[in-house]
């Protein structure tokens, strides 16, 4: 597993709906890996951030945004 597929895998990852042969890889990699064990990091932090902010706030996420997101993450 690469960078680049690791990043593919983080939601999987830490849902706990990865294969168990993919996790092992996945965490083989971020063993070698401290830039990958970092993005993580921020990953996790990023969802309990969003989670937080959320908590209190019911109003919908404004659509621009999701398709901002959902354009992020096309390959190119």
């Amino acid at each position: 597993m690469n960078c680049r597929e690791m990043t593919d895998f983080l939601a999987a990852y830490l849902s706990g709906e990865m294969p168990p042969d993919e996790r092992a890889r996945f965490e083989e990699h971020l063993r070698f890996c401290p830039p990958c064990v970092q993005y993580l990091d921020g990953y996790k932090k990023t969802i309990e951030v969003g989670r937080k902010c959320c908590q209190h706030d019911k109003a919908p996420v404004p659509e621009d945004l999701i398709q901002a997101i959902l354009n992020s993450r096309r390959p190119e």
